[in-house]
């Protein structure tokens, strides 16, 4: 393989590992969140500034992480047309609305919407680490 492809492979992995990273965190800025009480104005707009701060900054990240994931992809030819890199495409479709689907909680906690309860932000939350590790499994094992 090319210098040029090590270079693409090497910032992919540290885009997709900092958007994750976001993903990661910005749940549990929702448990905190839904844990607040309705009286303590300043911990609730201090966590909704956090959370959207994180939001912005993963989304940000997101961007790279997909285009050099395309370029890999189509650039360089990896996985074409192997049953992994389908599945894997599918997770990334899926890690996608996950990250809108935080943007929509955090709407949510902004309009102060009916929200849920810190124990389903916690399972919530979970879903991004199974995703990023769903997807590296694929990228590393290619179990077929």
């Amino acid at each position: 393989m090319s210098t040029g492809y090590l270079w693409v492979k090497a910032f992919h992995i540290v885009f997709v590992a900092s958007w994750f990273a976001g993903l990661f965190y910005l749940p549990r800025i929702f448990v905190n969140l839904s844990m607040v009480q309705s009286d303590s104005h300043a911990e609730r707009e201090r966590l909704l500034l956090m959370a959207r701060k994180l939001y912005r900054f993963a989304g940000i990240l997101m961007v790279p992480a997909l285009v050099l994931g395309l370029w890999l992809w189509l650039g360089y030819g990896i996985g074409k047309g192997a049953p992994w890199l389908h599945l894997k495409l599918v997770l990334v479709v899926g890690a996608v609305g996950y990250h809108h689907a935080c943007r929509q909680m955090l709407r949510g906690f902004e309009t102060g919407g009916k929200r849920r309860s810190d124990r389903w932000y916690r399972v919530f939350n979970e879903g991004s680490v199974l995703l990023f590790a769903a997807i590296v499994v694929l990228v590393v094992v290619k179990p077929f």
